[in-house]
């Protein structure tokens, strides 16, 4: 087994009656291509949603498990089991030819053109060969725990540095990052606003009983557009341009007033690769388990 980290921890202490913990052991496994190309594709179609046959999934999800060495998938059934979160980067530049990246290129330059300082960043950065940029793929299925998330970037940036030590491609000047968000209207604020709180009876669990971060209050966005993932807000702050956008594929069916679920949309970010550990650090900081 080439990576394998688990979290584990003792029996929780007494817990009012309305409240259930549950212990789950997270073990991180180097990506499997014998076992984990389906998964894969279910997470790389949830994280482009409608615009998924838009970056040949198939494609793409083969050219990363072709890296097996670099990345972290996370299960909890043995290596054998379904992943359900994923994590890796791929070299823009040296798969610039490849089906799936050359959509990545042309979605990212195709949405950002309300934007145009991004869109010229990224003009200047495709068109060229000295600096490259890497796709970070970091997928995983609704309700995993974001504690987990700073584990695997730990790991990837161990694993970038053996890389690079090899001299193999993974020497970036820029992190590109696409990733999910959600649109709520004035009405749907309102009822989420003024529910109650709820607790969150899901635990990771690390040697320690563990404890969510603390968050500070939320107060609605402007736009009204919220992230999927925690971390996307640190990775925003430290981007040197981040895009919301909706997707290019029209819903088969209208939305209806009452209809249950949210408007999903989509998010980009451009992070200097130099920002990257200090990155790492505060998720690992705001996330730890304790």
């Amino acid at each position: 087994m080439a990576k394998r980290k688990q979290e584990a921890g003792d029996e929780s202490d007494g817990s009012s009656s309305d409240v259930s913990l549950i212990d789950v052991d997270f073990d991180f496994f180097d990506p499997n291509p014998t076992v984990d190309y389906l998964a894969l594709k279910r997470l790389i179609t949830q994280l482009f949603q409608r615009d998924a046959d838009i970056f040949h999934v198939h494609e793409l999800a083969e050219l990363i498990l072709n890296q097996p060495r670099l990345g972290t998938t996370v299960k909890t059934d043995g290596m054998e089991s379904d992943p359900y979160a994923f994590l890796t980067v791929l070299n823009m530049h040296v798969h610039h030819e490849h089906s799936s990246i050359k959509a990545i290129a042309n979605y990212c330059l195709e949405k950002t053109t309300r934007d145009p300082a991004f869109n010229a960043t990224l003009q200047a950065l495709f068109s060229q060969t000295q600096h490259h940029v890497g796709f970070v793929f970091c997928e995983r299925l609704i309700n995993m725990p974001v504690q987990v998330i700073p584990h695997m970037y730990r790991m990837l940036v161990d694993e970038l540095k053996r890389a690079i030590n090899e001299n193999e491609p993974y020497t970036f000047t820029h992190l590109l990052f696409i990733s999910r968000t959600y649109h709520l209207s004035p009405d749907e604020e309102s009822a989420i606003f003024n529910a109650a709180p709820r607790t969150n009876g899901q635990s990771v669990r690390k040697s320690k009983r563990s404890k969510p971060p603390s968050e500070p209050e939320m107060e609605p966005p402007a736009d009204h557009i919220y992230s999927f993932h925690h971390e996307d807000e640190y990775i925003k702050k430290v981007s040197i341009h981040s895009l919301d956008y909706t997707f290019t594929t029209a819903s088969t069916e209208p939305r209806e007033k009452d209809a249950f679920g949210v408007e999903n949309r989509g998010r980009m970010m451009l992070v200097p690769a130099e920002r990257f550990l200090d990155l790492v650090a505060t998720m690992s900081e705001v996330y730890a388990v304790r």
